[in-house]
């Protein structure tokens, strides 16, 4: 079955940087857009950033453009969510989701479980 596992969340202060990483399995990794969203406590799961089937096509939400960076490697089927310069209103649970068809809220076929990042100030 298909699987997609998040890591790298944790806790960290304000101004400071994390990695977050998702490890796909069971599926043919390159053929599918790769998208990061995330949901804070109370509220609804919004779209972060994504990457399309090669790496160089990018999007990201306003709020964290200019501070996230999504890449991917098809080679190790996983793709990654640099976060730099992390505000306290970043604090979420990080999801992972891979899917066929590009955009903020386009349906996606697979999801994994999550990691949390928590952020004090």
């Amino acid at each position: 079955q298909v699987q997609l596992v998040e890591s790298g969340g944790g806790l960290v202060q304000a101004g400071t940087s994390l990695r977050l990483s998702c490890a796909a399995s069971g599926l043919t990794f390159s053929k599918y857009y790769m998208r990061w969203s995330r949901q804070a406590p109370g509220k609804e799961r919004e779209f972060v950033a994504a990457v399309a089937w090669t790496a160089g096509i990018t999007d990201y939400a306003d709020s964290v453009k200019g501070r996230f960076n999504i890449g991917r490697d098809n080679a190790k089927n996983t793709v990654y969510l640099q976060m730099n310069n992390l505000k306290p209103e970043d604090t979420a649970v990080y999801y992972c989701a891979a899917g066929r068809v590009p955009g903020h809220n386009s349906p996606m076929d697979y999801w994994g479980k999550g990691t949390l990042v928590t952020v004090s100030s």
